[in-house]
């Protein structure tokens, strides 16, 4: 991982919600060298509460208060359905701080209202991020400077990868791709089990199979200088096996319906900023 930032080791870091997300975070910056005391997470179920007091030994509060006055960055991790609640509950508590949302949908002009702060960045990241393998989307608003996003750089590091974007509704297409995605490589390992298991192989057999399958096939893309198509017809001999199953998978109308998808879940997402974003 990157080497702890001396910005990043002296904050103080506020957590709205300790859901997976905000989990996944906190323990890579403590793994990275955060002081678990200088982190405070706010979280109302009292059994989460104690999970990531034990587990963490980060400062917990059943509601925003005073113990967010003094951060420098505050992540809002909450369901986008309450965070517009949450967000103008907190707002006097957190009016000098920087604002990191990982909330699905909701746009920044929305954040920045409720909080009554410009330095908004909203970040898409993925599940991935509880084995530090994650990708996150990041866009900020004007306000925020250089310093700020540095910041927020090194918070995301400890998750894995990001990518900045120059265009906030591109953020809505980084749901779609990479914020839904692993649930798309779950769905097709599910399938290449079951098919597995159809052809005579063990539940694990098929699962093991698969699972180095995907891993090594996604190293293989990530070396590769060619695209996908290039290392797809490498592999796809007229009239062999991958021939077959990939003319199948054509036929079926696969890759369309793949990529009709990926269109709902943006879809999904715009729908959200404009449901919860009011």
């Amino acid at each position: 991982m990157n080497t702890l930032d001396s910005s990043l080791a002296h904050a103080h870091l506020g957590f709205v919600g300790g859901g997976n997300m905000a989990s996944a975070i906190i323990g890579g910056l403590i793994q990275r060298g955060v002081p678990a005391h200088h982190i405070a997470v706010v979280e109302p179920l009292a059994q989460q509460r104690e999970r990531l007091q034990a587990q963490l030994g980060v400062q917990v509060h059943e509601a925003a208060g005073p113990a967010l006055q003094d951060c420098q960055l505050v992540v809002w991790a909450v369901k986008p359905q309450v965070l517009k609640a949450v967000a103008q509950a907190a707002a006097p508590h957190v009016a000098g701080a920087l604002h990191l949302s990982v909330a699905a949908g909701i746009r920044s002009d929305s954040l920045a209202s409720w909080l009554g702060s410009e330095r908004v960045v909203r970040a898409m990241p993925n599940t991935p991020a509880l084995v530090g393998r994650g990708m996150t989307g990041l866009y900020a608003r004007a306000a925020v400077d250089a310093d700020d996003r540095a910041l927020v750089q090194q918070v995301v590091a400890s998750t894995g990868q990001h990518l900045w974007l120059e265009r906030e509704a591109d953020l809505d297409a980084v749901t779609a791709l990479s914020g839904s995605g692993p649930a798309y490589v779950f769905y097709f390992l599910e399938a290449m089990r079951q098919a597995g298991t159809e052809m005579g192989l063990g539940a694990d057999a098929a699962m093991q199979l698969a699972l180095a399958t995907f891993a090594g096939a996604t190293q293989l893309a990530q070396d590769a200088t060619e695209p996908p198509e290039v290392l797809r017809e490498r592999v796809t001999s007229k009239g062999g096996t991958t021939y077959a199953a990939l003319t199948a998978m054509e036929a079926a109308g696969v890759k369309t319906a793949f990529v009709q998808a990926m269109h709902a879940a943006r879809q999904r997402a715009r729908e959200l900023g404009d449901e919860f974003g009011a």
